[in-house]
């Protein structure tokens, strides 16, 4: 349903904040690795999140990219998609075809019309912190699986 990058781009905000919690600021070559991502491709998701404020990044030797910690509580997922995806995953059709809408449907537009609103309420009712506590318990990712 998203594309790589996206995939790749919440992944690597999940690792960053996990890492910013513990006041650790991480390179390139470490977000890569942790999210099985090419460095240069991941280079590029990083520069459109940096970009759009989701992320900060330092230069320099004590540098790196973090996420501040009142940004976990108020950045949702649906912000990163947003950036990485645009917002075709709500409006698109399910099969990828251009002339689908609700004038000219495709077989399987009423379906996903209940499967993209569930999307977006999940997305938008989410924030990066619903992923790392529940119930106020620390969450342990997995992302190197």
């Amino acid at each position: 349903m998203f594309s790589k990058s996206c995939e790749y781009g919440l992944r690597a905000v999940i690792f960053i904040a996990e890492q910013s919690v513990i006041n650790n600021k991480v390179g390139l070559k470490a977000i890569a690795e942790a999210v099985d991502s090419p460095e240069a491709f991941t280079a590029k998701i990083l520069q459109q999140l940096t970009r759009t404020n989701i992320i900060t990044s330092i230069k320099g030797p004590y540098g790196g990219f973090f996420m501040e910690k009142e940004k976990l509580e108020k950045v949702k997922l649906s912000e990163i998609v947003s950036v990485l995806d645009g917002d075709n995953v709500y409006t698109g059709c399910g099969l990828g075809l251009s002339q689908c809408d609700a004038k000219n449907p495709c077989p399987l537009h009423h379906k996903f019309v209940e499967i993209r609103r569930n999307l977006k309420e999940m997305l938008e009712g989410n924030t990066i912190y619903d992923l790392l506590y529940s119930n106020g318990v620390e969450n342990k990712f997995w992302l190197k699986r």
